[in-house]
C-alpha cells in the first residue's frame, strides 16, 4: 500500500513539474510572432481622487419656535432638538400658571412630564434660556442669572429682548404656550 501511494505522489510531480521549464514560445522575435493575446481588463472602480469627497450632508432644518404670551406680551423661544423639547411640543397649546422665583425665573407645572433622554443629570441655565425643572414637572423661563442645579434641562432659548420684558412682569402671572 505505501509503495502504491509513493508512485502516486511520483506520477503526480511528474506531471506537475512536467510543464516547467518548457518554452511554448516560437524561437525568434515575439514581436513580429502571431500568437494569441490578452489585453488587460479595464479598471472597475473608479480611480481615487487625491481629496476624499465628503459624505453628502443633510441641510439643517431651521429650529421650532414657539410663542409664549407672558403679561400681555408676546415672546418667541427657539426649541432644541431633543426628546425633551418634542415632549413640550406635543403637549402646544396650553396654559400654565407660574410664580416667580428669586428674581431670576419664571416656572409653573406642565400637565405631563417631558422625556429627560439624552439629557445630563442638572444644567446651569443662561440667562434667557427655556428650561424644564424635572423634580416639579415644570416649564422655566430664566431671566436672570441661575446657578447649576439637578434636574435643570435646557429646552431651547428665548429670542430678542424676551428675559427683560419677562422681568418687567411682577409676581404670578398665566403663562400661554402655543406652536409657532
Amino acid at each position: 500500500m505505501i509503495g502504491g501511494r509513493a508512485a502516486g505522489f511520483a506520477a503526480l510531480a511528474a506531471v506537475v513539474l512536467g510543464g516547467c521549464g518548457s518554452d511554448p514560445t516560437p524561437t525568434g522575435d515575439a514581436s513580429t510572432t502571431a500568437g494569441p493575446t490578452t489585453t488587460p481588463a479595464p479598471e472597475t472602480r473608479a480611480p481615487r481622487s487625491a481629496t476624499a469627497t465628503p459624505a453628502p450632508t443633510e441641510p439643517e432644518e431651521d429650529p421650532v419656535r414657539i410663542t409664549i404670551e407672558v403679561g400681555g406680551q408676546a415672546v418667541e423661544a427657539e426649541l432644541d432638538d431633543s426628546a425633551a423639547a418634542r415632549d413640550l411640543l406635543a403637549q402646544l397649546p396650553l396654559e400654565v400658571e407660574m410664580d416667580d422665583h428669586g428674581a431670576v425665573e419664571k416656572s409653573g407645572g406642565l400637565p405631563a412630564p417631558l422625556s429627560l433622554d439624552g439629557q445630563p443629570a442638572g444644567a446651569d441655565p443662561a440667562v434667557g434660556d427655556l428650561g424644564y425643572y424635572a423634580p416639579g414637572q415644570d416649564l422655566v423661563l430664566y431671566y436672570g442669572d441661575q446657578s447649576y442645579f439637578d434636574g435643570i434641562v435646557v429646552l431651547g432659548r428665548l429670542l430678542g429682548d424676551a428675559p427683560e420684558r419677562i422681568a418687567a412682569v411682577e409676581g404670578s402671572v398665566t403663562v400661554r404656550v402655543t406652536a409657532g
